[in-house]
């Protein structure tokens, strides 16, 4: 009986063009650049079909990147498997410094064969739509950000001071407005900043209403609605937490998710020296500031709310039980901290790993098994 011939093929994305090379199975298979082909997805259909018919199983994989997932998505609909890595987890040689499309295309083709890629999860169309969304809102915001920063350097510039501590409330906008220059050109940049911080903060309402008007029709919403039973988890975080992380069941343990979220301390030890740093600041870093923020709360002592008490009686009585029981740890975790002369940003970064803890816990209990077909 003859063994199946298995290939490898490894494919460098581009916008136009694809790099195409093939391993055969095995520690000293041949490995063959095929060429560049036409990105479009016919013409990728007709490069998988006609490998399929010299080869009985093939296994795809190309990097993650700005082309996204629609060949993933091609090549399995095919009826094969593929892989989108990781770039940042691609082994590299220190002294490698060239950098072809071939090369790139040979070397995932050879590390595929050998097992050495680390895959990044591939959403369904309508996860990846929603994390979209959660994108364009934290760009609404960066710009917000930006404008405001602009308005306040150029006030500043013109020694115009706000007698007051907090900035951009109602009081702070009126100022805005009676403020008057000798030169016209200065009057006019001072109201355009002053416009577009508007529109963007009208953008911003678009959004985060765009967000709230598709969420109940999305099959993880029961996830983001037992989240908010958290302290410090509104809805900003559970939406961007869930599209992030995306199907919690592929992190066996809180651990694992913690780790995957940068958020455990660094380690360089050797011998008998054991040498453990600050967190390794790993994976996606938006997500761990927003939970980092969200600790922040549990330097308070223990309470429910008035808004949070709503969102406790929409969960399940199990789901209550977990948010008691982590806002109780976790207050008196803070606590503990500082107590023991540790810096409030060192004990609130140290909340925030165990807060995933719980997020895990929570979301493992409420989240469906499959997406809708």
């Amino acid at each position: 009986m003859t063994t199946p011939r298995e290939v490898f093929v490894g494919i460098d994305v581009a916008k136009l063009r694809n790099a195409v090379a093939i391993a055969d199975a095995g520690r000293d298979g041949e490995i063959r650049y095929m060429g560049e082909f036409d990105a479009a997805p016919e013409s990728m259909t007709r490069l998988v079909r006609r490998l399929a018919t010299k080869n009985e199983k093939l296994h795809f994989c190309y990097e993650a990147g700005p082309t996204g997932y629609g060949l993933h998505r091609l090549i399995t609909e095919l009826g094969h498997s593929c892989v989108v890595v990781a770039p940042s987890l691609i082994p590299r040689k220190p002294g490698d410094r060239i950098k072809t499309n071939r090369r790139d295309a040979t070397g995932l083709a050879r590390l595929l064969r050998a097992g050495e890629l680390t895959s990044v999860w591939v959403p369904d169309p309508a996860h990846e739509a929603m994390r979209n969304l959660i994108r364009s809102r934290t760009a609404a915001v960066e710009t917000i950000r930006a404008q405001k920063q602009q308005v306040s350097a150029f006030l500043l510039r013109h020694s115009r001071i706000f007698p007051r501590q907090k900035q951009w409330g109602a009081r702070y906008r009126r100022w805005l407005q009676e403020q008057s220059f000798e030169q016209p050109a200065d009057q006019i940049v001072l109201q355009e900043y002053i416009e577009a911080v508007r529109l963007g903060e009208e953008r911003l309402g678009r959004v985060e209403k765009a967000i709230a008007e598709f969420l109940p029709d999305w099959h993880l919403a029961p996830v983001v609605e037992a989240l908010q039973a958290l302290r410090g988890i509104d809805l900003v975080v559970a939406v961007s937490f869930v599209v992030e992380i995306g199907d919690i069941r592929r992190f066996s343990s809180p651990g694992q998710l913690m780790g995957y979220l940068g958020l455990v301390p660094a380690e360089r030890s050797t011998g008998e020296t054991i040498r453990r740093g600050s967190i390794t600041k790993m994976g996606n870093a938006r997500i761990r500031q927003l939970l980092v923020e969200s600790a922040w709360t549990y330097r308070f002592p223990p309470r429910v709310g008035v808004k949070k008490q709503r969102k406790l009686d929409q969960v399940s009585p199990k789901i209550r039980e977990i948010a008691w029981k982590a806002q109780s740890r976790l207050t008196a975790r803070f606590r503990a901290f500082v107590a023991r002369g540790k810096r409030s940003t060192v004990a609130c970064t140290a909340v925030a790993r165990e807060l995933v803890g719980f997020m895990w816990a929570i979301a493992m209990e409420v989240q469906p098994a499959s997406p809708p077909a």
